[in-house]
Formats: C-alpha cells, structure tokens, sequence
C-alpha cells in the first residue's frame, strides 16, 4: 500500500522523445484498443511486479495498520489538543466508473479535527494509502487481457487534494498502471474527481476501548473525467473504459475508523515524534 503524494503527470523519457521500442509497443497497444468492447468484473489486488513501473512498485510499500497513528499532522496554532482528536479511516470501496466496476483494493486516510480557537469547527489533512487493483480484460477487455501479462491494467486511487470528513466532501485522483501504460496516466489527472458522500445507514459502535465506529456511505451523482497524460493510447484506452461518463457512476464502501484525542498521542511514552505527529500538508488549512 501507499501513501499519496503530488501527482506529477510525466513519463521517464525527457520531454519529446520517446523510444523507438516503446513507440512501436504504444502504438501497437493503440491498435488492439481500438474498437474494442469493455465489459468488467470485481477486481482483485493487484500484484506488483516486473509489470509495473519503478514508481508503481515503490507506491506498493506497506502502509500503517488502521490503528497506526503515525500519519497524524500537527495541530493548528492555539487549539486545545484534549479536544482535537486523529481519526484513521479504513474503507473497503466498489467503483462504477465508466465501464468498470471493481472492488479496490482497501484505502487508509487520516486527519485531524476539533474546534478551532473560535468555536468553528476545524481539520487538518494527514494522509492517504492505497495499492492498486487489476481491472478484468486488462488493456483490451477480453479475456486476453487478463492472460497476456503485456495488457495488465490495473487502477489505484489517489487524494486529489481536499477532503472533509464534516461534510463528506473529498477528491480523488484515479492512477492507471500496466506495462503498456505511460507513467502519469490517471483518471482526473488535472481535475480531480470530486465525491459527495452519503450515509447508507446509522453508524455502529464496534468497540469502546479501543473506538471503532463502521459506517457504510455511497455516491452515485459524480461525473466521471477522461483518462490524461496516457501518450498514444489516451483515446483508445478512454473508449475502452467508456470515459468521461456523465452518470450511470457509483463510489459506495464500508468503512470503519478508530481515533485519540492529542493529549493522548502526546503522554503515551513516545518519543520526540510524539507517536509519529507530522507537520501538517500544504493547502490543509482547517476548514471552517
């Protein structure tokens, strides 16, 4: 699993050039896209290996257990820390998007939230992790897809820059990643999708001591962007997805997540890092 970084579309080759091999797999990849019908199944974890790109498998790196605390950002200036508190949310989402639909692979986000110095309410971002999932067909959407290894595709989310756990507003990025797959390729690579969550039901209190608290919520309303940053096989690839869609899209997921109150995290014995409390994202400002 990995924690989300900036994305920064681009490939390893310098601007402009692109090797001779590399063109010639593009384009022979553009060619068995074309035309073809997308028809996908519930993915399964995707394994990272040879068939991935150097970043793809440095992004596999196993990420904090739903009760690490370790992506924690540091407080805003002037607030209480008994009255802040560090959630660590774990959800297991299924993705409509296009024509795919699968089960991906379980993300971990954290952040921070209480009330501000005058009484609003205020968050702070900490992190995301993820880990690809293989999209059935791979690059083709035929069962040769999934046995040539060459057509692998697979999808990981990625934070797309806002996130508020009061309203259940947040954004994703969504990366492509296979053989034949430009490093840079995404779903919403210059403009994020944007999700509006709702609750399906009352939350449950799984535990007390420590809390665990599930929920499942959903969205069927996004609007689902083209594929970007994908070189040759941009167009072929968001006809084989069915990209941009309109409607007919759906994000629903259950989720559970554990929290401590900062003075908590600050007088449990941990070391100078208190417990691994990093300073804070740029741009997540507490939101009012």
């Amino acid at each position: 699993m990995t924690k989300s970084a900036a994305f920064r579309p681009g490939s390893a080759a310098p601007a402009g050039r692109v090797p001779a091999r590399r063109a010639a797999v593009l384009a022979s990849a553009a060619a068995v896209l074309a035309g073809t019908a997308a028809v996908a199944a519930p993915g399964a974890a995707y394994a990272v290996s040879g068939n991935t790109t150097p970043a793809a498998a440095d992004q596999s790196a196993a990420a904090p257990s739903a009760t690490d605390f370790s992506d924690c950002p540091s407080l805003p200036d002037g607030v209480d820390p008994a009255r802040w508190r560090c959630e660590v949310h774990t959800a297991a989402p299924r993705l409509t998007m296009g024509n795919i639909t699968v089960n991906l692979a379980p993300i971990t986000m954290t952040h921070a939230e209480g009330p501000l110095p005058d009484g609003s309410d205020g968050q702070v971002w900490g992190a995301m992790h993820s880990s690809p999932t293989a999209i059935p067909g791979g690059l083709t959407g035929t069962p040769a897809g999934d046995r040539a290894a060459v057509l692998g595709l697979a999808i990981q989310p990625e934070y797309g820059g806002r996130f508020d756990a009061y309203t259940g507003q947040f954004s994703l990025r969504f990366r492509l990643v296979g053989p034949l797959v430009p490093q840079g390729c995404a779903i919403g690579a210059d403009e994020p999708v944007d999700f509006q969550l709702k609750r399906s039901g009352p939350s449950k209190w799984v535990s007390q001591d420590p809390p665990v608290i599930e929920f499942s919520a959903y969205d069927d309303t996004f609007t689902a962007p083209a594929a970007e940053h994908c070189g040759p096989i941009t167009g072929p690839l968001n006809r084989r997805l069915g990209l941009p869609a309109a409607t007919g899209n759906l994000l629903s997921y259950d989720a559970s997540y554990t929290f401590k109150t900062y003075d908590r995290l600050r007088t449990k014995g941990d070391d100078d890092s208190r417990e691994g409390i990093r300073t804070a994202m740029p741009g997540s400002a507490p939101r009012p």
